[in-house]
């Protein structure tokens, strides 16, 4: 072996190890409550890139996103039970892994339609254990800010949860509770906004973000009431940009950890 292929491989072996170790160290409860909230969106980011690689749709490179949010909710998780000290919270999280693994077995296989109806049920799911889970360290800060976190957290799955949805429905996924689950998905993420405009933890930059939000929800709710399919890539744009706005008002409520 050369010079040139050991130092290849003593390189290959450095990052191997250092991918071994999570990619974030949770350091306080209202992290944790960002995180484990983060989990909930994951399962449905999964499923609307899921949908597109089986539209063979790549718009976004799906394919690719759908690797780094496999990775991610795996980092995450193992970074969440490491800092899980709750006996309630640790059996929560074992039961996120127990659903998680078989889950991730299924995205490494090439999506079908015959796949995908049994998929959607085993993320939702896991969507409820990693729900449960938030809710769990959301209490264990006893501030207000913690269920504020909580419920902008939730944001950013709903914006994945809608698109999903749409996307199954474009794609020909026949789903009888299809219309309920987008009409109860849009009321909470409705009632949720107007929850948090309304907060007293605002900054300037949260209402505006907040605000900007607000403009990119009216487009799902056009989407909802018309007759005609939308464009997925049209779903797939608008909801990545409410998810990134309410990823960092989620951050910013998270800094803040205001009484």
């Amino acid at each position: 072996m050369n010079t040139v292929s050991k130092i290849t491989r003593i390189l290959l072996l450095v990052f191997v190890m250092a991918g071994a170790s999570y990619a974030i160290e949770i350091k306080n409860l209202a992290q944790a409550v960002n995180e484990a909230g983060r989990q909930r969106m994951l399962t449905q980011r999964m499923l609307k890139d899921y949908a597109m690689i089986g539209m063979k749709n790549s718009f976004g490179n799906p394919q690719e996103d759908l690797k780094k949010v496999v990775n991610t909710f795996e980092d995450h998780l193992v970074a969440l039970t490491a800092f899980a000290k709750d006996p309630e919270t640790k059996k929560s999280l074992e039961e996120q892994r127990k659903l998680w693994d078989p889950i991730r077995k299924m995205l490494q296989e090439p999506p079908t339609k015959e796949r995908a109806e049994a998929l959607q049920q085993k993320l939702d799911a896991l969507l409820k254990a990693a729900d449960t889970t938030t809710k769990l360290f959301a209490k264990q800060t006893g501030k207000k800010s913690g269920t504020i976190i909580n419920i902008s957290g939730r944001q950013r799955m709903l914006s994945q949860r809608m698109a999903s949805l749409y996307m199954l429905r474009v794609w020909g996924i026949k789903d009888p509770e299809f219309k309920k689950k987008m009409d109860d998905a849009m009321q909470l993420f409705s009632s949720s906004l107007d929850k948090l405009m309304h907060s007293d933890l605002n900054t300037d930059q949260i209402n505006k973000l907040l605000t900007r939000v607000k403009n990119n929800f009216m487009f799902f709710q056009v989407m909802n009431r018309a007759q005609n399919h939308y464009i997925p890539s049209l779903i797939y744009k608008k909801s990545n940009e409410i998810l990134k706005d309410m990823n960092t008002v989620t951050g910013l409520y998270a800094a803040e950890k205001v009484q």
